[in-house]
């Protein structure tokens, strides 16, 4: 009797084993969960593909998972990610304040989190933090438009108009973007330089839920419609925009009360998305912030590959993102600018783009 007890525990234990090592034991190699929010934008699409490939490449077992712009969603398929035995998460978010019952699941099992591109907020689970340096995208939209629209030659006699949009206010980046843009702008608010006629200057009023298009174009038209803005009516010479998805709504609506490449108010944005580009080339978006995620993708993956190792990632700032539970270390890539003088060597030439996808 005692050999057969004997016999059972041990198949016991064995099973036990398989199903508690999952696949990791089964390939042996570890497990990332990598959580996007959505195949709506295509930058999210390159992202999620660019780090897979980056992490297969490396030696791991990917998860990848998109949450169609569903909170609910994507705190389902952390959980199940953290149920199928990942060994560490990488998030880009939907709302950065919607993961942290889940993620106090995470560090309770001791599974390190790197938040992607999208701070996430009052969480202490979050080890690192990957993205670019936020803030200077949006001074290098600002100055962009200083530069362009001569705004330090100008005083309020001559003044320029604009019109002011940012993303979605539950995304934690607008605060750098819309923040650094505004920090440089401000000056030439106050002294006149820069008229807003909507009065729509503060972050709330700019703001555009989940970067939609449609609400950005919605938003675009109401400002037409009560502005008088067109190439025959009101003066508009630029619209400020955090992002592409956001500036091809407005650009959709600008082209629709009639304004042309020969007329087009300067309109900015971020990510380099194909239509964007296609825009800039047509002269209906005047620059874009490049942000190539193969850089970041790259980054990620060797922070890691750090901590599988057991050894201390790669970590530029210690200082500037603070989730709430304290300051996160981060790793802030480098982003530049687009435009139709320099799209081609930045963009076609480093292999982000075809010619044909350009097109």
């Amino acid at each position: 009797m005692k050999k057969i007890i004997s016999v059972l525990a041990v198949a016991l234990l064995a099973t036990t084993m398989i199903f508690a090592g999952g696949s990791k034991e089964d390939s042996g190699k570890a497990k990332i969960g990598v959580a996007m929010p959505t195949k709506d934008l295509q930058r999210w699409n390159q992202d999620g593909a660019n780090m897979k490939a980056e992490l297969e490449k490396a030696g791991y077992a990917v998860d990848l998972q998109y949450a169609n712009n569903d909170i609910a969603m994507q705190v389902s398929q952390v959980e199940n990610m953290l149920t199928a035995g990942c060994d560490a998460l990488v998030i880009a978010s939907i709302d950065g304040s919607a993961l942290k019952s889940v993620l106090d699941v995470a560090k309770e099992d001791g599974v390190p989190v790197i938040a992607y591109d999208r701070l996430i907020m009052n969480s202490s689970a979050i080890s690192y933090y990957a993205t670019f340096d936020n803030y200077k995208v949006g001074t290098i939209q600002g100055e962009y438009l200083v530069d362009a629209l001569n705004l330090k030659d100008r005083d309020s006699s001559d003044p320029v108009y604009m019109e002011l949009f940012t993303g979605s206010p539950d995304d934690n980046n607008i605060n750098f973007f819309f923040g650094g843009a505004m920090d440089v702008l401000n000056p030439y608010f106050d002294s006149g330089v820069i008229v807003v006629r909507s009065g729509q200057t503060s972050k709330a009023q700019c703001a555009t839920l989940n970067w939609s298009t449609e609400e950005a174009q919605k938003r675009m038209e109401n400002l037409i419609s009560s502005n008088g803005y067109g190439p025959e009516g009101t003066k508009l010479d630029a619209v400020y925009s955090s992002n592409d998805s956001v500036a091809i709504g407005i650009t959709n609506a600008l082209l629709a009360a009639g304004y042309t490449a020969e007329n087009f108010p300067l309109v900015t944005g971020q990510d380099c998305d194909v239509t964007s580009v296609k825009h800039m080339i047509d002269g209906t978006q005047a620059m874009s912030v490049f942000k190539d995620t193969r850089t970041l993708a790259s980054k990620v993956v060797e922070m890691v590959d750090a901590l599988m190792k057991g050894s201390e990632p790669p970590i530029n700032d210690r200082e500037t993102y603070d989730n709430g539970t304290g300051v996160i270390p981060s790793y802030l890539c480098e982003p530049v600018f687009g435009t139709v003088d320099n799209y081609k060597e930045l963009l076609i030439d480093t292999g982000y783009y075809s010619e044909d996808q350009l097109k």
